[in-house]
């Protein structure tokens, strides 16, 4: 990950625990900012009701009711659950300007927010969403 200066995270794990609770593909994906292929991810086509959550802490990041359907590849959502769950910071790794989304809590990489790109949606802003960076929670 870039070494832009971030608020401390409230988890901490050094490298080696993260690679021992982490499956190699979650790991380069929530760790090394890696990106899982498009039309791939388990929730890509998902719609159940509940929350989905950081699958490297468990923080809960997004609600289903904010899920919609982009046919981008990837899980969209036009709002995290609040605000304070995720960072958002300059993304210039692959030669454009974009905004990266972190988990708040443990700093993993989750994936972008894209913003007026006409999609009908209340805030017009597309987090878009690496499958693997989520695990979800059915509504009980």
């Amino acid at each position: 990950m870039r070494n832009e200066q971030l608020p401390p995270p409230a988890v901490t794990r050094t490298d080696a625990q993260w690679r021992a609770d982490l499956t190699p593909d979650e790991y380069a994906v929530l760790r090394e900012a890696a990106t899982e292929r498009p039309f791939t991810g388990e929730y890509n086509e998902h719609h159940e009701v509940g929350v989905y959550r950081c699958r490297a802490c468990g923080t809960e990041l997004f609600r289903s009711e904010t899920k919609f359907a982009s046919h981008c590849g990837w899980p969209s959502f036009f709002t995290p659950l609040a605000g304070d769950r995720v960072i958002e910071r300059d993304d210039s790794s692959l030669g454009r300007s974009r905004t990266e989304v972190l988990c708040a809590a443990c700093h993993s990489h989750l994936g972008h927010v894209f913003a007026g790109e006409g999609y009908d949606t209340p805030t017009d802003l597309r987090y878009c969403i690496n499958s693997i960076s989520l695990r979800f929670e059915p509504a009980g």
